[in-house]
């Protein structure tokens, strides 16, 4: 332990010598300096979960629907509005189809379940548009 140096008015201070007699360091920012450490260690520590959630969530995002449904099930709702649910969701989701390229070929079932159609089967014969939304 390194030989800590007490100035003059401090040596005849009664309450300095008692706080600093034996084993503890005579330094009034060392305990400050040791709480500040274990709140930066703490933050650390969070900061690295977040980081971590937030990437569990991205590799979530890129998996197949039924997948990312069984797995945001068990995700409580307070953990929206601390994640960055929606840029992540944006990025994960992007896609590769820019303007003026072939649409990627694909097969949805019918609505009475009693045939497939399939986009390819359709290319170069005649327009096709999809529109998704609520008719009620």
């Amino acid at each position: 332990m390194p030989n800590v140096r007490i100035a003059a008015h401090k040596k005849a201070n009664p309450v300095y010598n008692a706080a600093c007699s034996g084993s503890r360091i005579c330094n009034p920012g060392y305990e400050r300096s040791q709480s500040m450490k274990k709140l930066l260690i703490v933050a650390g520590i969070v900061a690295a979960a977040y980081v971590l959630i937030c990437g569990a969530l991205f590799v979530v995002m890129l998996q197949p629907p039924n997948i990312f449904a069984r797995t945001m099930k068990h995700v409580p709702w307070p953990a929206f509005a601390v994640l960055p649910f929606k840029s992540l969701w944006m990025e994960a989701r992007r896609g590769h189809v820019a303007v003026g390229d072939m649409a990627p070929d694909f097969s949805l079932e019918s609505p009475d379940h009693k045939s497939q159609f399939q986009l390819s089967s359709l290319r170069g014969q005649e327009p096709v548009v999809l529109a998704f939304g609520s008719y009620t």
